[in-house]
């Protein structure tokens, strides 16, 4: 029973963590896109940007 709720407990801290760090990362690229480039923040959602910044990766 306790082995059981220590896997549970560390399950959800790691989700959460997971999570923060997916809303860290997309407050990151609008504040980023937005202040730095100039941009509208919320076109960091657009599939079109990320079609261009991986074309200019390749």
């Amino acid at each position: 029973m306790k082995l059981n709720r220590y896997i549970l407990t560390s399950l959800i801290k790691i989700l959460i963590v997971i999570l923060l760090a997916i809303l860290l990362f997309l407050a990151g690229t609008m504040i980023g896109y937005g202040v730095i480039g100039d941009g509208s923040p919320f076109k960091v959602f657009s599939p079109s940007l990320w079609n261009h910044i991986f074309e200019f990766m390749k």
